[in-house]
């Protein structure tokens, strides 16, 4: 083994737990976590199963790191049920060829197409083309609640617009606010490896004078927003909701919310009309669902 080398941790999960496992993993490894979609092939495999493996990297004489990724891991695993991560050895180059080897051109919806940086795409008439130095933060694409996320942005997003996006990671929904006529976005994440890499990303896309990325959280509002979109897991997004996040949106304004597992689906509803928001739409993909949710207007006086 060479100083050269790289450990690659893999967890194997179900819907629910693997953005939970991601976000550990975008924490300690290097260049984020990687989430692939496992399909379900061979005799006795469920058609519907919905398993991930959530892989992340990190030098392998990092130690320290990895012990900090196992006892997280470990913490989780008193949530959700998470098998012992795998632990492999890949050399500079096998690592560099594994990372990228997860990602290709990626179509949502009508018309948004992602692309990793280092591949060269011709785009059609009508396209919004994102393009992303994918692994750097949650949020490239791959993950249903971020896909969830840019169906319904093409749906709500209307030019002028102001939006807010709330845990921006990759930044990838803020860019795809700004590329379909947003005329001012302010994207956060209180993570400070995201915000660098959403700032990044934001200039390779040319939008840097629409989209402005900021490190916190909701309270890094700047007045109120026609649009608010927060792809995070359910807890947070109430936990958000019950600290005023609701407050951020203008009267008639539309709220997106994903990273909900389909069994905390009820409780975010409830936070939401408990806030004034009224869901008005619903996409799924697999576990995972998205809300919309339109935020009622002030009644006028007398």
């Amino acid at each position: 083994m060479n100083t050269g080398d790289w450990l690659e941790i893999s967890v194997h999960v179900d819907g629910e737990a693997a953005e939970a496992v991601s976000e550990v993993l975008n924490r300690y490894g290097r260049g984020g976590a990687v989430v692939e979609h496992l399909l379900s092939t061979g005799l006795g495999a469920h058609d519907d199963a919905d398993q991930w493996a959530v892989k992340a990297y990190i030098p392998t004489g990092d130690l320290v790191t990895r012990r900090q990724i196992e006892e997280a891991l470990w913490h989780l695993g008193q949530l959700y049920p998470i098998p012992e991560p795998v632990f492999s050895v890949l050399t500079e180059n096998d690592w560099a060829q594994a990372w990228k080897a997860h990602y290709s051109v990626l179509r949502i919806g009508r018309r948004t197409v992602i692309v990793p940086q280092w591949q060269s795409y011709a785009p059609q008439d009508g396209e919004v083309v994102i393009v992303l130095d994918p692994g750097m933060a949650f949020g490239t694409g791959t993950h249903p609640t971020t896909q969830l996320c840019l169906v319904a942005l093409e749906e709500r997003i209307s030019p002028g617009m102001s939006v807010f996006d709330v845990g921006t990671g990759s930044g990838v929904l803020a860019i795809a606010a700004a590329k379909q006529g947003a005329r001012a976005v302010r994207a956060v994440d209180v993570d400070e490896i995201a915000v660098a890499t959403a700032r990044d990303n934001v200039a390779v896309n040319g939008v840097a004078d629409v989209v402005h990325v900021a490190a916190g959280s909701w309270e890094k509002a700047s007045g109120q927003y026609d649009l608010i979109v927060i792809n995070i897991l359910a807890e947070v997004i109430c936990s958000l909701l019950e600290q005023g996040l609701a407050d951020a949106l203008k009267p008639g304004g539309t709220l997106i919310a994903s990273g909900i597992i389909d069994d905390r689906e009820a409780g975010v509803r409830a936070a939401l009309t408990e806030s004034g928001i009224e869901v008005v739409g619903r996409h799924v993909e697999r576990d995972w669902v998205a809300l919309v949710g339109l935020k009622h207007e002030r009644k006028a006086a007398g």
